[in-house]
Formats: C-alpha cells, sequence, structure tokens
C-alpha cells in the first residue's frame, strides 16, 4: 500500500460519536502519505528552469491550555511554571518552483525534537518518492546541525541552510570576513537590488564530515530603502550554482512559512482542534496538508496551466479517487 500507507486506519471502538468521526483517534501506519503521492505524481509539471526540485523543511505548533495527550509539549515562563501545552509538527513541502505543494508532515512531543523529527521526516519522504525526486534541501538554522546535514547527504541531497548562533564559530567567521570588501557580484531581483559576498573555503566544524564549507551572505535592497541581510551556508559547488541560483534557493525558505504554515493556520484552521488525541491531531494536520495540495494543483493546473479544457471539480476528484487506489495484481490463474 502506497498512497494509502498513512490512512490504513483502525476505528477506535472508545470514540462512538459520530461528530468525531473525521479524526477519530485512527491507526496510522506513517510510511507514506497522500500529499506525497500527489506531489510525486504532479512534480514534473512544476520543475524549476534549472530542473532542480527543492525540499522546504519548517516547523510549527497549535496551543492548548490543558494537558490531554501524547504530543503536548509544555510551555512554561521564566519561573518554570506552565502557561499552556503546544503541540508541534514539522512539515516538508516543494518550494522554490512557483507551486508549493506540502508533502508530509511529522509531529514531535515531549522528550522528542523539532531536528529529529525532521530527520526521520526527510528520510520517510525520499524513500516514498525516490532520491530523484528532489536534488536540495533548504531549511532554517535550527537544522544546520551535523546530524541533520549528514542525514541529507546520506539521501543524496545538497543542503541550503540559514547560518545563525547556534554554530558560533562559523557564523564568527563569516561575519569576520562578509561583507568586508566588494560584493562578489551584484544583480537585480525583480526590483530589488542584490549585493552578495561568496566563499567557499570556510572550515567544517568537528562533527560535519564536508570538506569544506561554502557560505554566502547577501545584501537585499529594497525600493522603499529596507535592507535585508542574511548568512546562509552550503555545500554546492561554486560550478554548481552561483551566487544568483542561490539567492533565490534561500529565499524559497519563506514559502513553507507564509505558504504553508501561514495559509493553513489562517484559511484551512490548521490549529484547530477537532478531538484533543495525538493520533487525530495527526489526522487533521496530514488531512490539512491534502487539501493545500489538491486546492493549489487543481487552481493553478488544470484551471490555468495547458491547452486542455477546463475540467470541473467532479472530474478532478474523480481523477484524485482513481489515482488512489491501489494498483491490483493481475490474475494469472
Amino acid at each position: 500500500m502506497r498512497s494509502k500507507r498513512w490512512c490504513a486506519l483502525q476505528r477506535d471502538e472508545r470514540c462512538a460519536s459520530p461528530l468525531r468521526f473525521p479524526t477519530m483517534p485512527w491507526a496510522i501506519s506513517p510510511s507514506g502519505s497522500i500529499p506525497a503521492r500527489r506531489a510525486k505524481r504532479c512534480s514534473p509539471s512544476f520543475a524549476a528552469p534549472s530542473a532542480t526540485r527543492p525540499l522546504g523543511i519548517a516547523a510549527g505548533a497549535g496551543w492548548r491550555t490543558q494537558q490531554g495527550c501524547s504530543l503536548c509539549r509544555p510551555r512554561r515562563n521564566a519561573q518554570k511554571q506552565i502557561l499552556g501545552y503546544q503541540h508541534s509538527f514539522v512539515m516538508i513541502s516543494v518550494v522554490g518552483t512557483g507551486l508549493s505543494l506540502p508533502c508530509d508532515g511529522e509531529p514531535y512531543g515531549p522528550g522528542d525534537s523539532e531536528y529529529a523529527a525532521g530527520q526521520r521526516l526527510l528520510r520517510r519522504v525520499i524513500g516514498s518518492l525516490g532520491k530523484r525526486f528532489a536534488q536540495y534541501v533548504v531549511v532554517d538554522g535550527g537544522f544546520a546541525t551535523a546530524p541533520s546535514l549528514r542525514t541529507a547527504g546520506e539521501l543524496g541531497l545538497r543542503v541550503v541552510a540559514r547560518l545563525k548562533d547556534n554554530l558560533p564559530e562559523l557564523l564568527a567567521a563569516a561575519q569576520q570576513r562578509f561583507p568586508g570588501g566588494p560584493p562578489t557580484t551584484v544583480f537585480q531581483q525583480g526590483p530589488d537590488r542584490v549585493e552578495m559576498w561568496d566563499a567557499d573555503d570556510f572550515d567544517p566544524w568537528e562533527t560535519l564530515p564536508w570538506e569544506t564549507v561554502r557560505v554566502f551572505f547577501y545584501r537585499q535592497h529594497k525600493p522603499d530603502g529596507t535592507v535585508l541581510e542574511a548568512y546562509w551556508l552550503t555545500n554546492f559547488a561554486p560550478s554548481t550554482a552561483g551566487p544568483g541560483s542561490l539567492f533565490r534557493m534561500a529565499k524559497s525558505r519563506w514559502e513553507i512559512e507564509n505558504q504553508g504554515f501561514n495559509e493553513a493556520k489562517s484559511r484551512h484552521g490548521l490549529e484547530h482542534i477537532c478531538h484533543h488525541h495525538a493520533n487525530s491531531l495527526l489526522i487533521g494536520w496530514l488531512l490539512t496538508l491534502l487539501a493545500l495540495t489538491i486546492e493549489r494543483l487543481y487552481r493553478l493546473r488544470y484551471l490555468h496551466r495547458g491547452a486542455h479544457p477546463i475540467r470541473s471539480s467532479a472530474e478532478l476528484f474523480l481523477t484524485l479517487w482513481i489515482n488512489l487506489f491501489r494498483p491490483g495484481l493481475a490474475d494469472t490463474s
């Protein structure tokens, strides 16, 4: 079972109320997801001009005032008093291709971390969709740790990661060198003027199995006078990805925040808890990601792309339903 793996459902007889049916605590086998299956089926139509398909990873959360499930993570103030409970999960999405498609999500509860959940999620998605599905992964600075970077390398993925103070030695070395001297390149990105400093000879920290680290720093000048600056690290070779490509890869990081978590929360009720149970939360999150993927494929692909006639919602639903079925084995008796 491929597309139905995380929907391999077993009803919990403790939940008899039909109002809880959409999010009842079903047993889930998280070895694949419908959003990921749909992203794989449709991704070639939305490949970037460079023929690379990136993945973005980020973490989000919802809140509850009382503890009620195994995913409740206490949030405390400076006096260690519990203010509430946080429900968190990591999302992975296709980004940088003109169409953001959430692929999958992985929850993490007490004693777990978003970094460990991110590694599990990346392994599951690449294992389900294949190594050729994506060429690199874009992550925030929190995921720029040696275990996460090693995981991406083992899966055959390049990494573009925000460089922050969780890597103090590398950040200090980058700040000492950049932005001193003239920029490596200056280019126009839409209405913005971008200056970039780029070098590939920084030393890796002890636990990172890279020969060198490539660090780049950009200064983005907006028409209104606003200036945005950020440091990033990568293991892309200069012959493989130039400064302009790296800048666009880095900026695609915000897609998973804006078109992933923000849109899911503000328009699709991602933080709403229908039933306070760990499996119910996970099912609700995955169904929201699936809904986002279907909506974007229908609105952007079926309505605005290609020479085919406009397909109705019923036709899209039928196509989706047929594609979700497991292929039957031929009867050779």
